[in-house]
């Protein structure tokens, strides 16, 4: 008796040990203002300068990611147009717009960083992780004066055709 009933508990016990992973992918996620959040649509578009733009949005809110190339590697935010993240908020038929791009030739806003880790040209995929601090570009008082975004990944996220500038 004693063997069936080890028997009997050995395979409860497999079958209690089944995991049920659901894949979210694509996928853009991170920690907003220490917050998590997540997209509910993604998208990232080629330039014709070959810079490459990635696109999240949930509801009322859109990151936008900016980058010159769409190469593996890593690129600093904050330093140029070419490089930025930015994050809108819309409410009552207005926007809080949070940037780390440039507002003058000389004035360079916010810092952070994006890194491309895997570029799938034949799935037409991008992959990577991103961190940044934008700036309130029009100091609208509803909102701080820096936002933070951090241990942010997009996965697998599709790469549509061109886009026109």
């Amino acid at each position: 008796m004693k063997k069936y009933f080890s028997l009997l508990a050995i395979i409860f016990l497999f079958i209690s040990c089944e995991e049920d992973v659901a894949l979210n992918s694509p996928s853009v996620q991170g920690r907003l203002e220490n917050s998590f959040w997540r997209a509910i649509d993604s998208d990232a578009v080629l330039q014709p300068n070959g810079g490459l733009v990635i696109t999240a949005k949930a509801r009322l809110q859109t990151l936008t990611l900016r980058i010159p190339s769409r190469n593996v590697g890593t690129y600093v935010l904050g330093v140029n147009q070419s490089r930025v993240a930015s994050f809108v908020f819309e409410y009552d038929e207005s926007e809080l717009f949070y940037t780390t791009g440039v507002t003058t030739e000389e004035d360079f806003q916010g810092d952070g960083e994006i890194k491309i880790t895997e570029f799938d040209a034949a799935n037409g995929t991008v992959s990577g992780s991103f961190r940044f601090n934008a700036v309130n570009v029009a100091n609208n008082p509803l909102g701080g004066e820096i936002l933070n975004f951090n241990q942010g990944v997009f996965y697998k996220v599709p790469v549509t055709g061109i886009e026109e500038d």
